[in-house]
């Protein structure tokens, strides 16, 4: 396979790990059909085939799972070797390569867009994902920097926090708890819930939120799609546990409001993650030491903590919230 291209095993990769063609050339920026032809034309280069398909699932061969694992070593001494060179360039260019949460893409792109007005030249590449997807990127090594909530614990991560991430309750203005100057969580057990999917960040953002209450909420809904859950609340289906920084537009037109619910907001962090061994590139150092400066005060100018509601209501001693 001397023949064989790094362009080649990098259309290769993201086939194995998608097991999908198509998925791979929506995530190069390919057309499927140039995808196959790459694959192919590395298949005629490894003398074997690398993937058989059944129906329409697609099956790594055994020679394509023993190529994978060196394909991966290979594109992964290239990234070190490009890293390495960066440091010669500085920071006037370079991929910043940055994964973040799904309920960061609300308020992220204003960082980006502050951190390439101080350094021109740096090209941005940005995906969201939900949890699960979040921790593959840094698993796969697919990403320098990850923007979370909760940072992983099997993973060996530099866990770094940068600004605070509160957590409310909201309802359309029109509901019947709207307008209250303090709400109790007993109150909340009789109301109707939509909510994020069990397994997100938010999920377990709840969990720490209503600790043994969790259980007792009446959950009417579950949505992955923080917009959609958004727009179900106006429409009246229910409240919701939200993180703040996710309805910035919603409070300033009035379409939502926060509720005054005793040990709300609940507080917790934004954290920037990477891999414990991984050498980042110059770029990526440069925009963590500009979200440890930099970034509470940039997100607290998009979604100001005077926020009516972004006041914590004290809990009472016997329904401590919060604490897990």
């Amino acid at each position: 396979m001397k023949n064989a291209t790094l362009r080649q095993l990098k259309v290769f990769e993201a086939v194995a790990r998608h097991l999908s063609f198509s998925r791979a050339a929506e995530e190069l920026h390919l057309t499927q059909p140039a995808v196959s032809t790459q694959v192919k034309t590395l298949e005629s280069h490894v003398g074997l085939a690398l993937f058989e398909q059944l129906g329409k699932k697609v099956y790594l061969t055994q020679g394509g799972a023993e190529l994978l694992y060196y394909s991966r070593a290979i594109i992964a001494q290239f990234q070190d070797a490009e890293e390495a060179l960066a440091h010669f360039k500085g920071i006037s260019g370079g991929t910043l390569n940055v994964a973040v949460i799904s309920a960061g893409d609300y308020f992220f792109p204003h960082l980006l867009v502050e951190f390439a007005r101080q350094h021109a030249g740096v090209k941005l590449h940005l995906t969201v994902h939900n949890r699960e997807e979040l921790l593959g990127q840094l698993a796969n090594n697919l990403t320098d920097l990850a923007i979370m909530v909760r940072p992983p614990h099997n993973l060996d991560t530099l866990n770094e926090s940068f600004a605070p991430h509160p957590y409310v309750i909201v309802a359309a203005p029109g509901h019947h708890l709207a307008g209250r100057k303090r709400i109790s969580m007993t109150a909340l057990m009789r109301e109707a819930f939509v909510v994020r999917e069990k397994g997100s960040d938010t999920w377990f953002s709840m969990e720490a939120g209503f600790g043994d209450h969790l259980g007792q909420l009446n959950i009417a809904m579950e949505i992955k799609s923080t917009e959609t859950i958004k727009q179900a609340i106006i429409a009246g289906m229910g409240i919701g546990f939200l993180s703040a920084h996710t309805i910035g537009q919603e409070l300033k037109t009035g379409s939502l409001v926060v509720l005054p619910v005793q040990g709300f907001p609940l507080m917790l962090d934004w954290y920037v993650v990477h891999r414990s061994d991984k050498r980042l590139p110059p770029v990526a150092r440069a925009f963590k030491e500009f979200l440890l400066r930099d970034g509470a005060s940039l997100i607290a100018a998009l979604i100001p903590p005077s926020t009516p509601g972004l006041q914590r209501s004290p809990a009472p001693a016997r329904q401590r919230v919060g604490d897990s």
